[in-house]
């Protein structure tokens, strides 16, 4: 059971991240930035989304033991 939960949480960590780099990368373009300019974005971002579901977990890990 806590394997399935455990894999679910972190499949939705990674859609919520892809969407969100999506999204910045779409602004990025749409406020005229050069392809690669979106790209590292749009990298930033689903990276800045991937740490800050770390670090909460571990936050919620510490408190919870």
């Amino acid at each position: 059971m806590t394997v399935a939960v455990v894999l679910l949480a972190t499949a939705l960590v990674i859609v919520v991240a892809l969407l969100a780099a999506a999204s910045a990368g779409k602004l990025a373009r749409m406020d005229g930035a050069t392809y690669p300019a979106a790209l590292t974005r749009a990298a930033v971002t689903f990276a800045a989304v991937i740490t800050l579901a770390a670090t909460v977990a571990s936050v919620f890990t510490t408190l919870l033991t």
